[in-house]
Parts: structure tokens; sequence; C-alpha cells
């Protein structure tokens, strides 16, 4: 039985239990991150605690009697039907929407955001990789058009975006700036005006290079649900920094070792 606890990692000084509306959930596995406002859904964004075990095992962390749906990731904005990602050789896309219940979906990175979807109403739910490429795609908004076209309306849903890479700790070149910012509509615009909404939604920042930016991929993406018809009292974003916290998550940008996190939820209906 999972029950909030203080996670034991090696900084008990900083307070990790002091994310207003997220918490620890300790199980006999170790310790994973929930979302309050996802709360009546089975879900969690797992830590590098969990280092070499696959979502088949930490599957009974979250619930019993689930299946395991998982793509294989390619920093694409592609979205599918759960069901068709239910056993080896998985296939290649970045994020996943239910189709029935009983369904956990995966997804995992070492910086680039997991998205967690629910529906209260229906019970259904999606997941995915928002990696820069991937916002970029509109793949936010491609989940959404999903689930919308399953049953779902786009003012039920609950949003989460779990722990990544900060904007003080992400680099990144002025044309995926550029590119990003051009995502947030789906009309698009005008280059310098799409930037400077970029800029005002706390997505972009300056950094000493000129030919670079400072990039929040979290503030991104939930500018781009906003503006997708996602209602912004039910997004909620982890402040985690993958980077920046060692001692919980495993980052590509700081180690460029190849080691993730996974992070699911698990259908109603």
């Amino acid at each position: 039985m999972a029950e909030a606890l203080e996670p034991p990692f090696d900084r008990p000084d900083r307070g990790f239990n002091d994310l207003p509306g997220w918490t620890w959930v300790g199980t006999y596995g170790g310790y994973y991150l929930q979302a309050d406002r996802l709360a009546d859904f089975d879900h969690g964004f797992f830590s590098r605690q969990w280092q070499g075990r696959g979502p088949e095992e930490l599957a009974c962390a979250l619930s019993a009697g689930i299946t395991v749906h998982r793509p294989r990731q390619i920093h694409s904005a592609d979205v599918l039907p759960a069901s068709e990602a239910r056993e080896e050789p998985w296939p290649e896309a970045d994020g996943l929407v239910s189709d029935r219940a009983g369904q956990s979906l995966w997804v995992c990175g070492a910086d680039c955001t997991p998205v967690l979807i629910a529906d209260p109403a229906t019970g259904r739910v999606g997941a995915c990789h928002a990696g820069w490429r991937g916002v970029a795609g509109r793949i936010l908004p491609a989940a959404l058009t999903m689930m919308e076209k399953a049953g779902s309306r786009r003012g039920d849903l609950l949003v989460a975006l779990g722990p990544a890479v900060s904007g003080a700790a992400y680099q990144v070149k002025r044309p995926v700036s550029l590119a990003m910012a051009q995502s947030l509509r789906s009309e698009g615009g005008n280059a310098d005006v799409a930037l400077e909404e970029l800029r005002t939604c706390g997505a972009l920042l300056e950094d000493p290079d000129p030919a670079h930016d400072r990039l929040d991929i979290r503030a991104a993406a939930r500018a781009q649900l906003i503006h997708a018809g996602v209602d912004p009292i039910r997004i909620e974003v982890c402040p985690l920094c993958t980077v920046t916290e060692f001692s919980l998550f495993h980052s590509w940008r700081r180690d460029r070792v190849k080691a993730v996190q996974w992070s699911a939820i698990v259908a109603q209906g």
C-alpha cells in the first residue's frame, strides 16, 4: 500500500517534500512523485532511485492488474492509441492516448518534459514525452485532439508536467527558440511577436551569448496547452529541475550518460 513519505535522498535539508501541489509517494520499491491535481488517477513520475527497472516492474508500484503500453521514443510529435503499443517491437512515437480501461501509459526521459493528461469525466488518459522537437511539432495538441475525437472535452482535462530541465539550465540556438515560439499557436504568426509571447510566458530567458537563448520547455508547453483550450488552473507544473537535482534525477545534459526516469498514468475508462 502506497503512502506519502519524506524521500530519503542525500540532502534532507532541501525540503524535497515541500512542493505545493506535489506529493512524494513511498512504496516497497522506492519513491515516486505525484501531482495532487491528478490524485484520483494512479500515476507517477519516477526518480533515479528506480534505476534499471522498466515499466513492467514499475507498474506494480502504481496499480495491480494493469497492462503496460509504451512507444519507442524518437523525439517526434507522433501520438498513438495505446492499444497499438502493447508489445515489442514498440512502435515509434512519443505520445499515447488510452482506448480502454486498465491501460498504463509510459514515457521516459532525462531532461525532456513528461506530460500526463487525465479526463475525470471519461477516465481516459494520455502520456507524452515532450522535448523541444515534440513541443515544436505540437505533440500536446495532437494528444488533445485524439482524446477529443474519442469523446473528451478539453475543458475537463487535467494536465501534469513533470520534472524536466529548467530554463536556466537549458541553452539553445535561436532557431530552436523560434521554432518553439511559432508552435504556441496553431496559426504560427509573426516571428518577432511569437518570440515576445514566448518571453512573456516565462519560457524564453536571456543567454550571455547573443546567438543563444535559455529555454524553459515546461513553460512553453504550458502556454501551448492553454492556447489549445486547456484551462490554466487545471495544469500543474513541477518546479524540480533534472539538471540541478542530481540526487533525484538522471540528466543527459549534466552527465552525458544514457539513463532515464519513467512516468506513467493509468486509464480508468
